[in-house]
């Protein structure tokens, strides 16, 4: 079969499919591109010319945020599906690589397939060619290979075979998957090759569901027997695998407590009995507390990040020990920990089944279950809205959505303060409700997730919670969102500045230094007056419908609004720094930010004092 190389690809592509517990799925479901002359006569006229029935078509206005939304895509997908994005060569191809160092770091699957200079070479320099005298081999593309799980430049017809079966291979992959990135050269891209009809048959890549192994299995269980104050963080394998169940019936079986990361949050619905909060320096005190006093951690699905175990200070207990259920035997070993490498789901169940008739002392189920119902008064009163009439602050904001969403809505966040205050407040109602992207925590990433998201569950309320920092950083893909009439619901919470680093800088004696968007004042830092920028004004210039909301009365109403809602959708509002009885509860645990050893500032010699005060809490688990 007569083709060029990028119209043999798309048509390959339009014919893979994943296959997980007899479940089939496409496994490239559409690219997002934009054209530029290192694509548009490759990828582009392939695209047109196998048509919409065989590969949809999605246009992008930033190359970065086509990424962001083909990750939403696939992680609502259960990384069973995924999404391809084109563009050309140069800044269109280096703008990829914050994507897709988003998508490696959450093991996320997408396909990323830039345009690249000439393989022939028949005029050096092209434009937007980078020279560089020691490697005539090398592109701007070489920046995507350390924030690709799998990286190939085809430079010739015939090495598209190979590379593109190697690539759905990684995609499939629950270990390896990630940003997977196919180089084309312009004018390969375009070049014609008698193709083998093989390649065109439909193929099925079956995503594995490893077992553990039987000594692994029989040493954690013994583990877990013979533990006093047993816990388990759970962690975004247990999404991955599908495996909410199973860690449902684990914790009912063996009344074991459930703490959760930024990624696992919402493996267990928050009322369930056994589910204790977010864990680690964004968590609860709940979670937090019993990590202190834990004899044994079962680490499930999750990488253990600073955030998760408080920078190595969170787990005191001198006898701690733990376990690393976990597909990838690198994370399965971390903190020296027994491990058990499975699939979440396969490995929870075996090991249920091996502590048949274990059961953690009644009077440690009764104890966490009393810290639960504490902190659950803590959150109410967070969230109360107490006066009508007033701005809200972050927390009240989340309060009214908490009293407004069931369990189809989707909430997605990835940085800032909101974070924080998700992963200690907000009630996930539903496994896939709580989308906050952590592993990169990626400004820029609501909106363009958000679409995908909606692409991906079509009738569930999707929301996109975004500071004004981070809407100023990526807001382009509200033209995407009008343009497909997706109904994405969009919050913009506007405390004028990065109040997260703010805060962040005033405890590591940074004292705020340029976090807030403000004129400049008469010494000439920023602590004038603040900036007269109308971020409403401009979501409705990109084709939002807008609702602006002064109080707490009037965000309560706006956002039942945007709900309801067939368009795209803006509720704006701004917030007020909270007090210290409306304000969420401040990080219990520690996070390690480096302090300057040695300054002439007081706030800076204080704040050291408490990092060397909190640093010598640290341990190595051996």
């Amino acid at each position: 079969m007569k083709l060029t190389v990028a119209q043999a690809l798309v048509a390959f592509l339009a014919r893979q499919y994943s296959e997980r517990d007899g479940r089939r799925h496409r496994l490239i479901a559409a690219t997002w591109g934009i054209f530029g002359h290192g694509n548009v006569a490759g990828i582009g006229q392939a695209l047109l010319e196998t048509g919409p029935r065989s590969m949809p078509f999605l246009q992008g206005r930033n190359e970065q945020a086509m990424v962001h939304a083909a990750v939403g895509y696939a992680r609502q997908s259960g990384r069973l599906s995924a999404h391809a994005v084109t563009t050309s060569i140069g800044p269109g191809a280096t703008n990829l690589v914050t994507g897709a160092a988003l998508a490696t770091i959450n093991r996320i699957p997408v396909l990323l397939l830039p345009g690249d200079t000439f393989a022939t070479r028949p005029a050096d320099p092209v434009l937007q060619q980078l020279e560089v005298p020691y490697a005539g081999d090398v592109s701007v593309n070489d920046a995507l290979r350390p924030v690709s799980r799998h990286f190939d430049r085809i430079t010739r017809p015939e090495a598209l075979i190979p590379a593109a079966l190697q690539a759905m291979r990684v995609l499939t992959d629950p270990v390896q998957t990630g940003a997977v990135t196919l180089a084309l050269p312009q004018d390969v891209q375009a070049e014609a090759y008698d193709w083998p009809e093989e390649f065109f048959a439909e193929r099925v890549w079956g995503v594995r569901r490893p077992r553990p192994d039987r000594a692994e299995l029989a040493a954690a269980a013994l583990a877990v027997r013979s533990a006093d104050r047993p816990l388990i963080v759970a962690g975004g394998g247990i999404r991955h695998s599908g495996a909410g169940a199973a860690l449902a019936r684990f914790a009912e079986a063996t009344g074991i407590p459930v703490a959760t990361t930024q990624a696992g949050k919402g493996a267990l619905p928050y009322d369930h009995p056994a589910e204790v909060g977010g864990i680690g320096h964004t968590g609860t005190a709940t979670a937090d507390g019993l990590a202190r006093e834990a004899d044994l951690v079962i680490a499930a699905g999750t990488r253990l990040t600073d955030f998760t175990t408080a920078s190595a200070t969170l787990f005191r207990n001198p006898a701690v020990r733990f376990i690393g259920l976990n597909l990838d035997p690198y994370d399965a070993h971390k903190l020296a920990a027994l491990p058990l490498v499975a699939d979440a789901r396969e490995g929870l169940d075996e090991l249920r089944a091996a502590l048949a008739g274990h059961r953690v002392d009644p009077a440690y189920e009764a104890g966490y279950g009393e810290r639960k119902t504490d902190w659950e008064v803590r959150v109410d009163r967070a969230f109360a809205t107490p006066e009508e009439d007033l701005p809200p602050t972050q927390a009240q904001v989340l309060g009214l959505l908490d009293a407004l969403v069931d369990d189809t809505d989707i909430l997605i966040n990835a940085a800032g303060s909101l974070p924080g205050d998700l992963h200690k407040l907000w009630r996930a109602r539903s496994g896939d409700q709580y989308h906050v992207e952590y592993g990169y925590s990626c400004m820029g990433y609501e909106i363009p997730a958000a679409i995908g998201v909606a692409l991906a569950a079509p009738g569930r309320p999707v929301w996109a919670l975004v500071g004004d920092g981070t809407y100023l950083m990526n807001p382009t893909e509200i033209v995407t969102a009008v343009q497909e009439g997706v109904p994405l619901r969009m919050v913009i919470l506007d405390n004028h500045g990065y109040a997260s680093i703010g805060g962040l800088s005033g405890t590591v004696g940074g004292e705020g230094f340029g976090t807030a968007y403000r004129f400049r004042g008469p010494d000439g830092t920023y602590t004038g007056e603040p900036l007269p920028v109308d971020l409403a004004a401009n979501a409705a210039s990109l084709g939002m419908a807008v609702i602006r909301a002064r109080t707490v009365r009037d965000l309560r109403e706006a956002l039942a609004e945007a709900r309801s809602a067939s368009r795209p959708t803006c509720v704006y509002t701004q917030t007020r720094t909270p007090d210290t009885v409306s304000g969420p509860p401040p990080a219990q645990a520690w996070w390690d930010v480096p302090v300057a050893e040695t300054a002439t500032r007081k706030a800076a010699a204080e704040a050291r004092e408490e990092y060397d005060r909190q640093a010598a809490q640290r341990r190595r688990h051996l």
